[in-house]
């Protein structure tokens, strides 16, 4: 039986390997900091994963992967190869224009104040 051909996978190993991760490491840190959820749920970096399930990732940013897998891999493939792992199902990034829109501070100016960060959340539509 072929590893590459598993019928299901844990999901630290199956993003680092459709490349979603740079690392099986970074892959598991994510799923413990609650940065992937499968099917709406967040999940640990051993919980398994079949073809057919969602899986949602908040990047940096609140850069939002949302892929359906469509094969189960355990070993890391090439990008071509990859691709053809998962449906991508991602909304598009936003345009130029609105990314040159939100405010930035100065490198070395200091962290944000409580009411910066509300801004920032409200801006970038995390606002509760």
């Amino acid at each position: 039986m072929s590893s590459a051909k598993s019928p299901s996978g844990r999901i630290d190993a199956w993003t680092w390997a459709v490349r979603l991760f740079p690392s099986r490491t970074k892959a598991a840190a994510a799923c413990r900091a609650g940065h992937v959820k499968v099917d709406g749920e967040s999940v640990p970096p051993s919980h398994k994963v079949t073809p057919g399930m969602h899986v949602r990732i908040t990047g940096p940013g609140g850069r939002v992967r949302i892929v359906e897998i469509v094969r189960v891999i355990s070993k890391r493939v090439g990008a071509p190869e990859a691709v053809k792992c998962y449906l991508d199902h991602s909304p598009p990034p936003p345009p130029k224009e609105v990314l040159a829109s939100i405010p930035t501070r100065e490198r070395g100016a200091g962290r944000p104040t409580k009411k910066d960060r509300r801004e920032i959340d409200r801006l970038r539509g995390r606002a509760d």
